[in-house]
């Protein structure tokens, strides 16, 4: 491995520890509450606002860009808080359709836009190889101060308060690695170590950290796109724990 594959490749795996930081635990309280497609929901709405953002041409700045996602991923867990709330019997449907109705939005915005297609490719997988060192410098002071309201205030969240902080963090992870990679890494791992009670979270971020290496590498050497790259490698990680468990 080159130096330059290096100097791609190592900022885009930090991305990914912080990534995971922040969804290993949220997914696994996904899981716990039964809403799965929560994540995508909040992702969509929050991309939907990155599409909003541009189209009023402010990509030239980042923080009005951040803080139109983060008022759309808000809104949104506003919504899911409202839907868990008041119709818990049809959560995953409403859900779900909060999803395709978002994503649909999304599409139809940028229906005039002649760069639509290269847009929504970035939505939905990112462009983790080309992070920034402000992205990653401003991403790990949200992760830090995220992880601290989680141990310290998780136990006394409502409906909102869990989904407000579940929308901040996916804001920011949408911009980093794109959609796909957001659902796999709060599903993958969780999914993986559902019924596993000794050491959990260390199996989880053993799958999620092998997901991304792996498929990074994998994206570097075979010339794969890296989002989807990422998420079959963790998928195939997970899968390889649990037929080691197995046999053991």
């Amino acid at each position: 491995m080159n130096s330059i594959e290096l100097d791609i490749l190592l900022p885009a795996f930090i991305a990914g520890l912080l990534v995971l930081a922040t969804h290993i635990p949220f997914g696994m309280r996904i899981l716990q509450r039964g809403v799965v497609f929560a994540d995508l929901a909040v992702a969509q709405i929050a991309g939907l606002g990155v599409v909003i953002a541009g189209l009023l041409d402010l990509t030239a700045h980042p923080l009005l860009v951040q803080l139109i996602a983060a008022a759309s991923a808000l809104c949104g867990a506003a919504l899911l808080a409202w839907i868990e709330q008041r119709l818990p019997d049809v959560k995953e449907a409403c859900i779900g359709l909060a999803f395709v109705l978002s994503a649909s939005l999304g599409i139809l915005l940028m229906s005039h836009d002649v760069h639509a297609g290269e847009h929504l490719k970035d939505l939905l997988v990112g462009q983790i190889l080309w992070v920034s060192d402000s992205q990653l410098i401003a991403t790990a002071l949200l992760t830090a101060v995220l992880l601290a309201i989680w141990k310290t205030l998780r136990q006394h969240f409502g409906h909102f308060g869990f989904y407000a902080l579940f929308a901040v963090a996916i804001t920011a992870s949408v911009q980093l690695v794109g959609i796909y990679l957001v659902f796999a890494s709060l599903i993958v791992p969780a999914l993986m170590t559902w019924r596993q009670t000794r050491r959990r979270y260390l199996r989880a971020f053993a799958i999620g950290i092998a997901g991304y290496a792996t498929g990074l590498l994998l994206s570097v050497w075979l010339d794969l796109p890296t989002g989807a790259a990422i998420v079959w490698a963790m998928m195939l990680c997970g899968g390889i724990m649990l037929l080691v468990r197995k046999q053991r």
